[in-house]
């Protein structure tokens, strides 16, 4: 019995490892890995406002991590609430997945549209994020076709949930 448990101890702890991270594959999102590595973390994310341009959709931008709890608990929220949520993204949005580790920290985490490349604070401020925050994982941002950040989104600890209302919302206002 011991034998047995042991062999598969292992098998049970691969299968964890093997769990997804990021957006669950349900919805679609574009993944984008970072460049400039080690030394930077540069996600280009003009390609993704050019595509929402052409097909009149929004951005939902997810950034996680890798080794992060709090962003496989915002992803196993939205894997358990798909059918829900799914016919919402559907509709206006287009979704980026963001590849990044919790031991990137924010002087080593970029953002370029076209020519022009930001850090983390000043691509902040571009969007017009009014909190002064530090970086943390999971965050996203609503964007429409142009890079203007839709709505300021909560990020972090697991304390927000994407909801139809808001997307709906968003929807009707713009």
């Amino acid at each position: 019995m011991r034998r047995r448990a042991a062999l598969a101890l292992p098998l049970l702890l691969a299968a964890g490892a093997a769990r997804a991270i990021g957006l669950p594959p349900r919805y679609g999102a574009t993944i984008v890995q970072p460049q400039g590595l080690p030394e930077q973390y540069e996600f280009d994310l003009g390609p993704a406002l050019a595509r929402a341009r052409a097909e009149n959709k929004r951005l939902y931008v997810y950034l996680g991590a890798n080794d992060c709890p709090f962003c496989r608990k915002y992803e196993a929220f939205l894997d358990k609430n798909a059918d829900a949520l799914l016919p919402h993204f559907q509709k206006d949005w287009l979704l980026y997945d963001l590849r990044s580790s919790l031991k990137v920290q924010a002087d080593r985490l970029r953002f370029r549209i076209g020519a022009q490349s930001w850090g983390y604070t000043e691509f902040m401020k571009k969007l017009g994020d009014e909190r002064v925050r530090q970086l943390v994982y999971p965050s996203v941002w609503l964007l429409d076709g142009e890079g203007r950040n839709l709505m300021q989104m909560p990020a972090g600890t697991g304390t927000f949930e994407t909801v139809p209302e808001q997307l709906e919302i968003l929807r009707l206002e713009n």
